[in-house]
């Protein structure tokens, strides 16, 4: 994943859904992997951690956060039980030892789109949680009917009241967003129609590079890709298995620059 992070410019700042370099400013289209997908450096967020560091709780101790996490992510995602890990690696290890599939569950997917996903139906999903902060909690989700899959897996991690409460904080942020899942992108709509390898789910763009007539090989590297759309003031995800992300806001001219990014077709 660093590879291709490494030849996009320094940021020296980050707000909203713009990374501001010495060079000039790019349109984030990555958003760590959906974890800024409420842009950054959102006020609440910045609220929550300070409140909870000048208390001097970054100790993983049992903590009333834990409950109040557990609350937001039953309305994020009812009908579920979930497990609390302090990190992607914890998580993937409990999954891997219970021998599940790691689904990802996505805010504002459209489940109703033809290729969707049903994530909703799944029995166990792995929510990508709006937290783009370090040491963030990492997330299980299992449907309650499941019993025999919750006994598989190992309990939850103590994890520090900063990330619990901050956690708690950006969900409850993107419950209240849900304009977020409906960006008015008109030239974006469009150019993703005449689009050959790009298809949108929501605010989702997810890149399908195969090539019709030789399905074994890729049209375009994504490195290629990559690059382009730096070049044109957008940052891409460093891998083409994760979906590009609408922002929640553009200029005219950002989304007139998105919309020719989208339709190029290069060699």
């Amino acid at each position: 994943m660093n590879d291709l992070l490494r030849i996009a410019p320094r940021i020296l700042r980050a707000r909203g859904w713009r990374l501001y370099t010495g060079q000039g400013r790019l349109i984030d289209l990555w958003q760590y992997g959906g974890r800024a997908i409420l842009g950054h450096k959102n006020p609440g967020l910045l609220r929550s951690i300070k409140n909870a560091g000048e208390r001097g709780l970054f100790t993983p101790l049992p903590h009333f956060a834990e409950d109040r996490l557990y609350k937001a992510l039953s309305v994020l995602l009812p009908g579920r039980s979930f497990r609390l890990y302090s990190s992607e690696a914890s998580l993937y290890q409990a999954i891997s030892a219970a021998g599940l599939e790691p689904i990802p569950w996505r805010p504002f997917l459209d489940e109703k789109a033809p290729a969707a996903l049903p994530q909703s139906q799944l029995p166990v999903v792995v929510p990508v949680l709006p937290c783009p902060f370090p040491g963030a909690p990492a997330a299980l989700a299992v449907d309650i009917t499941h019993e025999d899959i919750l006994e598989k897996l190992p309990p939850s991690q103590l994890l520090s009241p900063v990330v619990l409460l901050a956690a708690a904080r950006n969900i409850h942020d993107l419950l209240a967003a849900a304009a977020r899942g409906n960006p008015r992108f008109p030239k974006i709509e469009k150019a993703v129609k005449k689009s050959t390898v790009w298809k949108r789910q929501g605010i989702y763009l997810f890149y399908n590079n195969v090539n019709k007539n030789n399905p074994g090989a890729e049209k375009t590297n994504y490195a290629a890709v990559f690059r382009h759309f730096l070049e044109s003031g957008f940052l891409l995800p460093p891998s083409p298995e994760e979906p590009a992300i609408l922002p929640g806001e553009l200029s005219p001219g950002e989304e007139a620059k998105l919309a020719a990014a989208l339709q190029a077709e290069l060699q």
